[in-house]
Formats: C-alpha cells, structure tokens, sequence
C-alpha cells in the first residue's frame, strides 16, 4: 500500500530478516486472510493511520523458518498464525490481567506492522499462536481474526443458555457470530440486507433470520421478545442504532464492526438507565481466546465459509468485499 488513493501493488521485495533481540520470527507464509480492517486500512478511513508504504494483512498462516537471537528455536518449523494483535508489552495492568489487547504499547500486524499479504513476514514470538494440525491453513486464516473478534464479543456479552442473541450483518464476521452464539446456547437472530447471507445464517443454525432491506430489524425483533445481545459486525452506523432500539431491558449492546470517518450514534440516557442497557465496546481476543478459537474448530464445533484467491487479484478482491459480492471470508493461497 503506497498510498490512501491508489489500489495495491504487487512488488519484490528482500525478505526481512529477524532483528537481533527484538523477539521476531521470519514466517513462509500459506494462506492470509482478507478482513475489512485491510480495506480501511488501505483506504485510511479511521482517526488513526497506518504510515505508507506498508504490507496489510493480519490472518497470516505459515512455518517459521528463523528466529532471532533470544527466542527460542523450537518455534522453527511450527505453524503459527499472525494476528492483528501483533505484540504487547506484557508488563501493564492489561497484559497482566488478560486483557493484552488494550495493551498501549501494543503493535497491529498489517497496520503499525509489515503484515502477511507477502511470501514472508516477520511475526513476533509473543504474538503468535500455534495452529494445531487439525486445523487447515485456509480455515486457521479467517479464524485469526473473524473467528476469534466474534468469539470475544460472545465472551464479553455473557450470553447464556436461551438468550437471544441478534447478529447484524452476516459475512466474514457474521456467520461466525452466529456458531458461537449457538454455541453457548443463545437463540440468534440473523439480521442482513441480503438473502444470500441470510440463507448462509439459517445453515449455519440461526433460529431467526431477519432482512434488513425489506422489513424493519427493531421490529422483528420485538416482535419475538427483543434481544438480550446485539452483536453488530455491520460497518454502517445504521445497524449500531438499529441494534439499540432492538434490546430488551437488560440488554447488551455489543460493538465491533468500526465504520469509516469516526462514526458515532445517539446512546439516549433516560432509556438506557432505566432499561439497564449496557454498551460494550469488543476488539479482536488475546492469544488465549485464539487457541480456544483453534481448539473448537479442530473438535468440529464450527465452520469457516471461505473462497481462495491469489494474491494478485487482492484489488479485485476487496472491490468484490465492499460490493457485496463474498458470502463470506476471502484467503489469498501464496
């Protein structure tokens, strides 16, 4: 990515070697993941920029081939995947208390970071999370980060057996939502404009399902109850709103998706203090949540809708995503 207006382009590069006592790996890259952060991150939509030029990607699958001075040799050869989380400190109040990816002095594979849109990248040892053999490198991919955002925000909305559980916007984040909902036993509510992704939601075990083009979301929902969660993986700000109006007393509002142009909806304070409403803000998951992530899938409990493609065709790609046009998660096979 060389500049915010300018598509992607496909260039030879040296391959980067591990620092001296800075803890990275050199990884051959397998597979990479499209996530929608790329595209913003491309198109230098959010408050915070990344700096060009730079290589996005972080659903980055592959073997470690080298390792720096001081991390130890026995990652070489393991299959790791490379997340947003790229690194943190370790040391602050969130890395010790689990939640390392408030971290401050965290850095973002494919945004702060070279990512894994490449043959090699380097990766960082406290970052990393091995994929067990049971689980491919085209399906590990999405699971780097649609997989485990998704699963965090059921995490965090404590969602117990027989709670409704509304997911807005069905695709790469979406049909995940919608198996870890029912995971944890939640009825799910599928709300999208497309039949298409709905149709993928009703296979997937949504109880629900909701079309946002023709019928109004708040009401359907109340109509069934209201929600108890609302998980919104839509990047407009019009599902946020919908999926407020759409709680129950006692509901939570769970936040994902991140719209472009520092987006912001109406939170009305007498509704929410006497509903006992809570807004929840949900980023990506720890290293933990990533291996419990792999652990699920590896044990069957969960599916990844994917399509491959090269890596040249990464700006057709993301045209495909932003148009609607992906049932639900891209990988680029290197």
């Amino acid at each position: 990515m060389t500049n915010f207006s300018k598509p992607l382009e496909i260039r030879e590069l040296p391959v980067p070697e591990p620092a001296p006592g800075s803890g990275q790996m050199l990884v051959r890259i397998e597979t990479s993941g499209l996530c929608h952060t790329d595209i913003h991150a491309a198109h230098g939509d959010w408050p915070v920029k990344p700096v060009p030029p730079f290589i996005p990607g972080h659903e980055g699958i592959g073997r470690v081939e080298r390792v720096a001075d001081g991390v130890s040799a026995e990652w070489v050869g393991k299959r790791v995947a490379i997340p947003w989380l790229g690194s943190a400190c370790g040391s602050c109040r969130y890395c010790i208390s689990g939640w390392e990816t408030l971290c401050e002095s965290q850095v973002n594979s494919g945004y702060s970071v070279d990512g894994a849109y490449a043959e090699y990248a380097l990766a960082y040892a406290n970052g990393v999370v091995e994929v067990p053999d049971a689980v491919s490198s085209v399906d590990a991919a999405p699971l780097t980060c649609a997989g485990v955002t998704t699963y965090k925000a059921v995490k965090v909305a404590r969602v117990v057996p027989a709670e409704r559980v509304a997911v807005f916007g069905i695709g790469g984040l979406g049909h995940m939502a919608v198996q870890y909902a029912r995971l944890v036993g939640g009825l799910v509510t599928a709300v999208d404009i497309e039949q298409g992704k709905l149709d993928l939601a009703a296979e997937l075990g949504a109880d629900h399902l909701v079309n946002a083009a023709e019928t109004d979301p708040v009401e359907a929902i109340r109509e069934v109850g209201g929600a108890d969660v609302a998980v919104v993986l839509a990047a407009s700000p019009k599902p946020f709103a919908q999926a407020y109006r759409s709680l129950r007393r006692g509901g939570r509002l769970v936040m994902v998706a991140l719209p472009a142009d520092d987006a912001a909806i109406t939170v009305p304070i007498f509704d929410t203090v006497l509903g006992g409403i809570s807004v929840i803000g949900s980023i990506v998951g720890t290293r933990a949540d990533l291996a419990e992530v792999f652990a699920l899938h590896a044990a069957g409990r969960t599916r990844v809708i994917t399509q491959t493609r090269s890596l040249d065709q990464v700006n057709e790609s993301f045209d495909d995503v932003l148009n609607g046009r992906v049932p639900a998660r891209l990988v680029f096979e290197l």
